[in-house]
């Protein structure tokens, strides 16, 4: 879409921002979210946050695409606060269906707040001096490039760009869809036809509804927009070869006769090993969100039934973080993948929650049903994937409210009217319908609202990565050169700093909590179970090194005897919560 181009240099010129800055103490990049920027925007807009915020960021290339191009990930945290790897990480990814592309002007939107609000909300400041955010705002880039740059429909170029011969023929991606008309969009064909199956919507000329059994037809649909590319005697039957990148990942793949679009092994995308084997690098990594579309839903694992269900402990975080973003984003519901919407292998939430101990969510942006045109009394139409309605069909009347909707809202944008067009097959025949920045994608003025939810929902999931403080809360002689020291491990956040599930499978050591010292000696060491009556369940070997979850909202006491004399050193290392440290001295 070449206005966004125009819109993002428009933009920094105006501001002066020739290279990418405007200046060093307004520190102030002037990204817009009322229109969608291209792969190049996006890459462009990374590029100049970075300038504009080094101190607080660093980019880079986690890998390339089949076709070359370069995934960018941006890291977003205060180095003086402490090491990366020593703070809870959230992992953020979007388009990795290469037409979903709003989650990547989500992926903006949250790095731009958090940047210009970190001098000015002590919420946004706290925040980003303890965490660390990683953001991939386009996994499939090629997909993206092409959206903006080829006619699409709404739901094409979702594929990596792996070539095949779909139609066996000895050629690969020969007899794409084709944009006859050349408006931009690949529509609808129809002909005319008194035996077809459909005839015009009453209500609306620019419909269509199925003809009852023994009614008079006045359509048939051809399908996209194209023509006999490789004189097969078909239209349109060999585009991009399908890959599907959301289901090419290395946890419970299964081969393509099983889940449609897995490729031939998995991680076969050049740019998901890549990006897979960089994830992997930051083992601190405790929570995740991938943006798709479409549906407002915030989904939840297991991807089968078959999986077994989570854990009761994880279950009950992920229901904290869900619930709280059905109030922060009212249309949007929380659900459970393989049971309120369907089953999949290989996918990549999948994939970070089992293999890498996250709490995970795939959020499928945009609900549609907010494209309304209707009073406060009138009845929702039927299929609007509310209240149980089907979330893959619409009806007609829910059809011709989204008209409604363009032709007002958007003023006709939305929807191409059926015009004439004589197709070297066909003859005379009708090319329109819904367009490529449609149905699956908000209108741009709808961006702002869907961007800030969005992030403010990622937001608070990162406030309750684990927040983990040490305190030693006594330390006390007991005679004979002997001391108690108790400690607190205590969690402010709602997450633990392990799953329930890395814990069952043990995926990755749990916490440690060590107590050294030169001149002195660690004779018994354990859970402290009931502080009032010194109840103790004491470990029977090397009683200096305990091994820990510390639950969210709560806490975790030890207690320590100690013999000797000197400097007492008390250390926590916790994979998701960080180092903490302690020092007493014992007389």
């Amino acid at each position: 879409m070449k206005r966004a181009v125009v819109l993002l240099t428009a933009c920094l010129l105006a501001a002066g921002l020739a290279g990418g800055i405007q200046t060093e103490k307004s520190k102030t990049v002037p990204l817009r979210f009322d229109d969608y920027y291209s792969y190049e925007d996006v890459v462009h807009a990374l590029q100049t946050l970075n300038k504009a915020f080094p101190e607080k960021t660093r980019l880079e290339v986690v890998g390339r695409s089949e076709e070359g191009r370069d995934i960018h990930a941006l890291v977003l945290h205060n180095p003086e606060t402490g090491p990366e790897l020593e703070k809870p990480g959230i992992y953020v990814d979007a388009n990795i269906h290469g037409n979903e592309i709003q989650g990547g002007e989500v992926c903006l939107y949250l790095i731009d707040y958090l940047l210009h609000r970190y001098s000015t909300n002590a919420e946004i400041k706290k925040l980003v001096d303890r965490v660390v955010f990683y953001v991939v705002p386009v996994v499939n880039v090629d997909g993206r490039h092409h959206f903006f740059a080829d006619p699409n429909t709404p739901s094409s170029s979702r594929s990596l760009r792996r070539p095949k011969d779909d139609d066996r023929d000895g050629l690969v991606d020969e007899d794409y869809p084709d944009d006859l008309d050349g408006d931009g969009s690949i529509c609808q064909m129809r002909i005319k036809d008194p035996f077809g199956e459909y005839k015009t919507d009453p209500e609306d000329p620019r419909l269509m509804v199925r003809v009852k059994p023994g009614e008079k037809g006045e359509w048939t649909i051809l399908g996209q927009e194209g023509i006999d590319n490789d004189g097969d005697g078909r239209i349109n039957e060999d585009a991009e070869g399908y890959v599907d990148p959301n289901r090419n990942w290395g946890f419970d793949w299964a081969p393509p006769y099983v889940q449609r679009g897995a490729g031939d092994y998995p991680f076969s995308g050049v740019g998901l090993k890549a990006l897979a084997e960089w994830t992997l690098e930051h083992p601190n990594i405790c929570l995740a969100y991938s943006h798709h579309n479409s549906g407002g839903m915030y989904l939840r694992g297991p991807a089968r039934q078959a999986l077994g269900e989570y854990p009761r402990g994880d279950i009950a975080v992920y229901d904290y973080l869900g619930q709280h973003t059905e109030r922060m984003i009212p249309a949007y519901r929380y659900l459970i993948g393989w049971k309120d919407l369907y089953s999949t292998y290989g996918d990549s939430i999948e994939w970070i929650a089992q293999c890498m101990g996250t709490y995970a969510y795939c959020v499928e942006l945009f609900a549609s049903a907010v494209e309304s045109y209707r009073t406060r009394d009138e009845e929702r139409p039927s299929g609007s994937g509310e209240g149980g309605e089907s979330l893959f069909r619409e009806s007609n009347s829910r059809i011709l409210e989204r008209l409604r909707f363009s032709d007002q809202l958007v003023h006709g944008e939305l929807y191409k009217p059926w015009k004439s067009f004589v197709h070297p097959a066909f003859g005379e025949i009708e090319i329109g319908g819904w367009v490529k920045f449609s149905s699956r994608l908000p209108a741009p003025f709808m961006l702002k609202d869907l961007v800030h939810r969005n992030a403010a929902a990622m937001i608070f999931g990162a406030e309750q990565t684990p927040d983990v403080k040490l305190e030693v809360f006594e330390v006390s002689s007991l005679g004979k050169g002997l001391h108690r020291i108790r400690t607190r491990l205590s969690n402010a956040a709602a997450m633990p700093t392990m799953t329930e599930l890395a814990k069952k499978v043990s995926l990755y050591p749990q916490d440690t909590l060590t107590v050294t010292g030169s001149s002195a000696k660690v004779v018994a060491g354990g859970l402290l179970t009931d502080v009032h009556t010194d109840r103790v369940s004491y470990k029977e070997h090397k009683p200096g090194i305990q091994f820990l979850t510390v639950p969210g909202f709560g806490k975790i006491e030890h207690q320590f005897l100690v013999s000797g004399r000197g400097e007492v050193r008390i250390s926590y290392t916790s994979r998701h919560a960080g180092k903490r440290e302690e020092t007493v001295r014992l007389r």
